[in-house]
């Protein structure tokens, strides 16, 4: 009975040492998986705030473009003078949202180190860049149609000048800016139905504000008719109280004197975006050697 008595405390002490061991082979088959690096983890600080900047103006861009549709809305029972499919502001809507979906991706995956996440994002990125370097080399091979592009995208906001809120101020910055009035000259804006002579209303026979060689009154106020009744001069007369030029030999002219300009801010999206995906990659490399 002593002996029996006395057996447990051996037993234990055995089941103690195989415990012992058997924590000592888990121990060498599974480790600890190790402690990201400092360096490592100020990477993945960066790559969260340089997608959360991103995020940031994905989110700007996309309350713009809701208030700008939201501003054009007619009222309930009223017809929408331009289609949604064609408005401009729908172009920041979707940036906006596409911005904001692949920044967001990126931000979690640096956050929780999801290579799921990360993996999404490159793939993103490498598909925005991609799909922008063959837009450029699209424009480069097909000049000649993008200034019949051009020309019709003015002559389309001539004739839609007083539909379009955007439309007409796009019209009235670059006429102001260009010094010019119409397509080919100030007499394109007999085609536009509200300054055509033939319209009623008070801006029949006339053009707008943004064409005048003088739209400031007494120097400080603007004068919105200061083009009234212009169509109705001569080419002398309107010349002294017009910018007669045409739009179109004027904006072909300005884009092939900025084209340098044009490439380098075209380049700098692209760069942002490979600084991105370079961190992404890092911070997957750094999850995987963990």
């Amino acid at each position: 009975q002593a002996s029996r008595l006395e057996e447990p405390p051996y037993s234990s002490l055995e089941d103690d040492g195989d415990d012992d061991t058997a924590e000592q082979d888990r121990g060498m088959w599974h480790p600890d998986p190790p402690k990201p690096s400092p360096f490592s983890h100020c990477l993945r600080c960066l790559a969260f705030l340089w997608n959360l900047l991103f995020l940031l103006l994905g989110l700007l861009s996309l309350a713009l473009g809701v208030w700008g549709l939201l501003a054009k809305s007619p009222p309930p029972g009223a017809e929408r003078g331009v289609p949604l499919g064609s408005d401009p502001m729908l172009l920041f809507v979707l940036a906006g949202l596409g911005a904001s979906a692949v920044s967001l991706a990126g931000c979690l995956g640096a956050l929780r180190a999801s290579p799921c996440l990360l993996r999404f994002f490159l793939g993103a990125v490498l598909v925005f860049g991609g799909l922008e370097l063959l837009g450029g080399l699209l424009l480069l091979l097909a000049r000649r149609r993008l200034r019949d592009a051009l020309r019709e995208l003015l002559l389309l906001c001539l004739l839609r000048y007083r539909d379009d809120p955007d439309l007409q101020f796009l019209l009235d910055e670059l006429q102001r800016s260009l010094q010019c009035c119409g397509l080919e000259s100030y007499r394109d804006w007999e085609s536009n139905p509200y300054f055509n002579c033939s319209a009623p209303g008070v801006q029949a026979c006339g053009v707008p504000a943004s064409c005048c060689l003088y739209p400031l009154e007494n120097g400080s106020v603007p004068n919105a008719q200061c083009g009234f009744g212009a169509l109705a001069l001569g080419p002398g007369a309107a010349g002294a109280v017009l910018h007669t030029g045409g739009c179109g030999a004027a904006l072909a002219a300005w884009l092939w004197n900025q084209a340098g300009a044009i490439a380098a801010a075209a380049t700098v999206p692209l760069l942002l975006e490979a600084v991105g995906g370079l961190l992404a990659l890092r911070v997957l490399g750094d999850i995987a050697a963990g």
